[in-house]
């Protein structure tokens, strides 16, 4: 990647692709702390104690920063407006109600939000007080996404989380008392999990009836603590188990599988994530932050400063971008099924044209194998995934890889 950022010109010239439009835009904001770095987590987190001293986060110059690298950032998205928004960790839920109060009002002091946005936050329980939960749903919070993880204590402890079951239970009380739609968290093939303590757990889940699930296997992440110190976790045949009976179960209480780890409700689906899976664009600000914005000849993506210093050092300066970088053409088309894909029902055809720009004669070999393995669905007005595809998804993207300089 070229590490110094280009300048806006350099992705208003002629190019190789043609977009008929611009994708949907969305706004990621990344709040890098939590109390404790869970020891499977390999996100842009940050310890912080809550004491007071060296470790407690600057939150007002963390806001100041944010809004500077949104500034910075408006000559990329001028006038596009923005359909969803995600405040993400880290434990955003961590902020005070003033301080999240503050972020939203610069949102729509700087950006074009649809008056009906999707504005979610991220939540863990041991964060949870009602009073400020109150508040953020008054700023304009309109989902949230509890990290619940687990409903057992002792696998909660092996997951290195602040909260236990009966502190997971109370968070989901306090999200049905004040948000209409949240999403609960959680994960199986844990550490000694059996197959009867996976299904507790979901029943649990359902107990409460969540318009939206995140049910998530377990990876042992590089350079997180249980990639260097491995747990013991259940063996393959148990977890396609647990994953089998996860789909049944969800199905039966009126969940639509729609994405690889995501459950909903109808017409609960998360149109954020959405906008990520159908190739939309977003803008990432905050450490560490990720974005991809389309031009109508060219991709750009970016990277944020990564260390929250060094990211508001940098923010002040003028250059939160650390990295940025044009999408080569021949990559795009990989880009593209690495997230269309993942959805179990797939995209229209014709989608690939209008976030690529590119014609469909560029993967027509790949789809046409994908079909005659079993991979994809014999449908020219769909690529889709068979349900063989979504259990070799890793394979079923790689199919649409760059090979030999074409």
């Amino acid at each position: 990647m070229n590490e110094s950022v280009l300048p806006v010109q350099n992705f208003l010239r002629p190019g190789k692709i043609g977009l008929p439009a611009l994708p949907p835009m969305s706004l990621y904001v990344h709040f890098p702390w939590c109390v404790r770095k869970c020891p499977y987590c390999d996100f842009n987190s940050h310890e912080w104690r809550g004491d007071g001293g060296a470790q407690a986060f600057p939150e007002q110059a963390y806001l100041d920063a944010l809004r500077q690298d949104l500034e910075q950032a408006l000559p990329l998205v001028w006038g596009r407006p923005v359909h969803t928004v995600f405040i993400g960790g880290g434990t955003p839920s961590l902020l005070s109600a003033a301080g999240l109060d503050r972020l939203l009002s610069d949102l729509r002091a700087l950006l074009p939000l649809d008056a009906d946005a999707e504005i979610t936050m991220e939540a863990n329980p041991g964060t949870f007080e009602a009073d400020k939960f109150r508040s953020f749903r008054s700023s304009g919070i309109n989902r949230l996404s509890v990290g619940i993880q687990s409903f057992n204590s002792e696998h909660l402890k092996a997951l290195g989380r602040i909260h236990d079951g009966d502190e997971a239970r109370h968070a989901i009380e306090i999200a049905q008392a004040n948000f209409e739609n949240f999403n609960l968290d959680l994960m199986f093939a844990l550490p000694n999990q059996t197959l009867a303590q996976c299904q507790q757990d979901v029943e649990t889940a359902l107990s409460f009836a969540p318009p939206h699930l995140s049910l998530y296997h377990l990876t042992l992440e590089p350079n997180t603590q249980f990639h260097k110190y491995p747990p013991t976790v259940p063996d393959d045949d148990t977890a396609a188990d647990m994953q089998d009976w996860i789909a049944e179960r969800t199905a039966s209480a009126g969940y639509g599988h729609y994405e690889v780890s995501a459950y909903a409700q109808p017409h609960r689906r998360a149109k954020h994530n959405v906008n990520y899976w159908e190739f939309g664009d977003y803008l990432g600000i905050g450490a560490g932050a990720h974005s991809k914005i389309s031009f109508p000849h060219r991709v750009l993506r970016q990277i944020r400063h990564k260390h929250p210093q060094r990211f508001m050092e940098a923010a002040a300066a003028g250059s939160a971008v650390q990295e940025e970088h044009e999408v080569d053409v021949r990559e795009l088309p990989f880009e593209f099924m690495l997230n269309t894909l993942r959805l179990t029902d797939g995209v229209k055809t014709e989608l690939f044209a209008d976030r690529t720009g590119l014609p469909m004669a560029k993967i027509a070999k790949a789809l046409a194998a994908g079909v005659d393995k079993g991979l994809l669905v014999d449908d020219p007005q769909r690529i889709a995934p068979t349900e063989l595809g979504q259990r070799f998804l890793n394979d079923l993207q790689a199919m649409f890889l760059a090979r030999d300089g074409k």
